[in-house]
């Protein structure tokens, strides 16, 4: 029984350390995950607590997997664990049969799990856990209260701490297809022998006040007497899918830059503000001012934001603003405003708004 308790204890704690800690290092992109829950359920009043929900799981995970693996307060730890299971265990069953949102986001996007595989880990997860919990009043505090306590609330104290540094100054690891380092042309492309999705396409004619439908292999193409009606293509089976799929940059005037701006051979910075409301305007300003002493130097400065044309047309130099999907902008950068450096289709930089260089250091770091 010792030998599988400390087997169980191993892995719940190893488990749930890892899970609340992938979530700290990218603290917004577990806050986006709640967002699309809430929104897939209807509870959009819930949205606003989006952020200090994932905190508070990913602090709670930690903590509980700390407990039951280093026996300090482990009983709670072991509580927790417990709990956790009891609500997400039917809630990822449910979201396996219903599939509203199709990564459950519980590894952050270190690893990403269909929500039946997601339901699969949590079947087998219980069993550790519900061994420990069986067994939770035979544990003996190794230390005194008073020193575990202190122990317990010091670690959460440094675990929300470090989640509110990668929440201001951006992720410390970086799991987006956008990190530094990063030639963007070739995660857009297409791995030669992977499969693309596939889709099953109905055609549908009429022939004599009679409408029918036909697949692909044997609708009437060459019977004249068969008018055409409409088509619908429905997808049978995903394919793979680039890391980078969605980058398009459209200015404005409806002009695709996307190629320009990936093949310019001068620096260009990308301010990124997913909604222009959401960004304080001093950060704002901040970002203009910035962006105007690059072009006055020849480098190339673009803002890009999912803001609508109306919100957009009240800045100045909105020949510089860039329409771009609210998805694509959030896995950019976790940042309102966030900022991208490219040269030739490399990222040379990424910054949060808390943390991007003044316009000196930048050129005396970066431009040169």
């Amino acid at each position: 029984m010792k030998k599988l308790l400390f087997i169980s204890r191993i892995i719940a704690g190893l488990t749930f350390i890892f899970s609340g800690t992938v979530k700290a290092i990218d603290p917004l992109g577990s806050a986006f995950k709640f967002q699309d829950y809430f929104l897939a359920f209807n509870l959009d009043f819930l949205l606003p607590f989006s952020l200090p929900l994932a905190i508070i799981l990913c602090s709670a995970e930690f903590f509980a997997g700390f407990s039951v693996l280093f026996n300090i307060r482990q009983k709670e730890g072991i509580w927790i664990l417990m709990l956790m299971m009891v609500i997400f265990t039917p809630l990822t069953f449910v979201l396996a049969l219903t599939n509203p949102v199709t990564d459950c986001g519980c590894f952050g996007d270190v690893i990403h799990l269909t929500n039946w595989q997601t339901f699969i880990k949590n079947i087998i997860l219980l069993v550790p856990v519900i061994c420990l919990f069986i067994n939770r009043n035979k544990v003996t505090p190794r230390h005194g209260l008073i020193r575990e306590w202190v122990t317990v609330a010091a670690v959460i104290l440094l675990f929300v701490a470090f989640s509110f540094y990668n929440l201001r100054y951006l992720p410390i690891i970086d799991f987006l297809p956008y990190n530094t380092g990063t030639y963007i042309p070739d995660k857009m492309k297409m791995p030669e022998g992977k499969p693309a999705d596939k889709y099953e396409t109905t055609f549908i004619y009429e022939k004599g006040g009679v409408r029918k439908e036909f697949s692909l292999e044997n609708y009437p193409a060459d019977d004249t007497t068969w008018r055409f009606v409409d088509q619908r293509s429905v997808l049978v089976k995903k394919g793979y899918q680039p890391p980078i799929h969605d980058f398009v940059l459209t200015t404005l005037n409806n002009e695709d830059i996307t190629d320009y701006v990936l093949e310019s051979e001068i620096h260009t910075l990308l301010m990124i503000s997913r909604k222009l409301k959401e960004s304080g305007p001093e950060l704002l300003a901040a970002g203009f001012s910035l962006g105007s002493r690059l072009l006055a130097e020849g480098f190339g400065f673009y803002v890009l934001t999912a803001s609508g044309r109306d919100e957009i047309m009240s800045y100045d130099n909105t020949d510089r603003f860039c329409s771009v999907d609210e998805i694509t902008l959030k896995t950019m950068v976790r940042s309102n405003p966030g900022y991208l450096l490219l040269k030739k289709g490399k990222i040379t930089g990424k910054w949060s708004w808390a943390n991007i260089p003044a316009f000196e250091d930048l050129k005396k770091d970066y431009l040169n």
